[in-house]
């Protein structure tokens, strides 16, 4: 209990700092107060002096972000400048989209990176596991926007660039976790007396390197949030990450906010209930 309570009071503190910070660099980064709108010829001097106005609401971020938590805690999240749409309907409509390519995304990236490193371990498929190492080596070195480009050029999902992204860092980091677990005194023995390669890796490696495995299952959640905004951008996925993108571009303090929490939010409850599950599990096999 009281484990989950330190994880509650962490989200909260890092949420509420997450989003003064989000406010904070949007206010002072460069292009804070152009519009392209200035450009317009055939708006009026009231409009630009309008557009203008609406740019000076956010000037003091400290400001902007206390009258933005004075409007949540009466359920209010505000209204998108740039979209000119409710914050929440904005959300409600692309948050469904973002879960789907998250879901798909972590589904192959698991798939294929835990797969082939259970596989590589194994003594009769070295060449698999050459060609699974020169694989996340390759996707390793391309960014996410090329893979997402690559996906366009190909027709393909976008969701296949967020699982190809996850990709590498689930397999080399459960290759070396699974490969350092199977080096222990106990498995040696197992493996002395007889015990086949695959009864080996489910009971005497999987369990030592699970904890580990799922604090990585956290972290892979955020890495394939962050990979939707990239992708979702270039791929015309009406996510969250495509709405990020658009908010950034506009300076939507208001947007960019709600996104930057939410974000957090999902990002630390994943770490947090992998941890508490890791934990779990260690105590289980103590």
């Amino acid at each position: 209990m009281r484990g989950m309570a330190g994880h509650a009071l962490r989200i909260v503190l890092v949420v509420v700092l997450g989003g003064f910070a989000g406010a904070a660099l949007a206010r002072y980064a460069p292009g804070w107060g152009v519009d392209d709108e200035d450009l317009n010829s055939s708006l009026s001097a009231a409009s630009h002096a309008a557009l203008h106005a609406s740019d000076a609401n956010g000037s003091n971020p400290a400001a902007f972000y206390v009258d933005y938590w004075g409007r949540l805690l009466r359920g209010d999240l505000g209204t998108s400048v740039a979209l000119h749409e409710p914050v929440s309907q904005l959300l409600k409509e692309r948050v469904p989209e973002t879960c789907k390519s998250v879901g798909a995304g972590l589904a192959l990236a698991w798939t294929m990176g835990l797969g082939l490193a259970l596989l590589s371990l194994l003594p009769v498929a070295r060449f698999a596991a050459w060609g699974a190492w020169l694989l996340a080596s390759l996707v390793l070195c391309l960014p996410a926007a090329v893979l997402a480009l690559l996906c366009v050029y190909a027709h393909a999902s976008g969701r296949l660039a967020i699982g190809l992204i996850v990709f590498p860092r689930v397999y080399q980091f459960t290759r070396n976790l699974l490969a350092r677990s199977a080096a222990l005194p106990h498995v040696l023995t197992a493996r002395a007396k007889g015990a086949g390669e695959c009864r080996i890796l489910l009971r005497h490696v999987l369990p030592v390197a699970a904890p580990q495995i799922l604090a990585l299952g956290g972290v892979s959640v955020c890495m394939a949030l962050a990979a939707c905004v990239p992708v979702e951008a270039l791929c015309d996925l009406p996510g969250i990450g495509q709405l990020a993108w658009r908010a950034a571009l506009s300076r939507d303090l208001t947007l960019l906010v709600n996104l930057t929490m939410i974000m957090t939010v999902v990002t630390l409850a994943a770490n947090s209930g992998m941890d508490l599950l890791g934990g779990l599990i260690g105590e289980g096999r103590g």
